[in-house]
């Protein structure tokens, strides 16, 4: 079956998160304006730093859960390296759409809004609830996709982890 466009580009940013160097969590976004790809972007350390791979770990070594204590890692999100490189290049995102195969923090989810995008589709869990509840404060459409089988997955749109379960 051919997939439909919300599954096309999470297996796109599936893809582009194996290009990860973090050792915790794998991240891959994709900034999309009118089925168009305008940026990627992976977790990792800013171009030309070490990678985590070769340093280890510092969120893990301190113990830090996850959706905590952003600012004690090495690298920089998916979500933010995407944003990054849409700037370098001059590519303008506002009313874009992020796929991305998780669902953002709070930190990205600010840049997101600020930045005018206008949708965000994730697929895998991230605990930050507020990044969820500004998101839709700001009128930002959330979309959880959830695949069932090629080509009819379905979304939940604009619901918080806690009204989904």
């Amino acid at each position: 079956m051919r997939p439909g466009w919300d599954e096309y580009f999470l297996e796109i940013a599936k893809v582009v998160a194996g290009r990860s160097t973090c050792i915790r969590r794998r991240v891959g976004a994709v900034i999309v304006r009118d089925r168009r790809i305008l940026a990627t972007g992976y977790n990792g350390a800013p171009a030309g730093l070490r990678h985590c791979l070769e340093t280890g770990c510092l969120r893990e070594q301190r113990k830090v859960p996850p959706g905590e204590r952003h600012e004690l890692c090495r690298g920089l999100h998916a979500e933010q390296n995407a944003l990054i490189q849409a700037a370098v290049y001059g590519t303008a995102i506002k009313g874009a759409v992020y796929y991305i195969t998780h669902q953002p923090c709070v930190l990205c989810a600010k840049l997101m809004i600020n930045a005018g995008i206008k949708k965000v589709v994730f697929r895998g869990d991230y605990p930050d609830q507020l990044a969820l509840e500004m998101l839709k404060e700001a009128g930002v459409e959330t979309v959880r996709y959830k695949a069932e089988s090629r080509g009819t997955g379905h979304a939940e749109k604009n619901y918080l982890p806690s009204e989904i379960e």
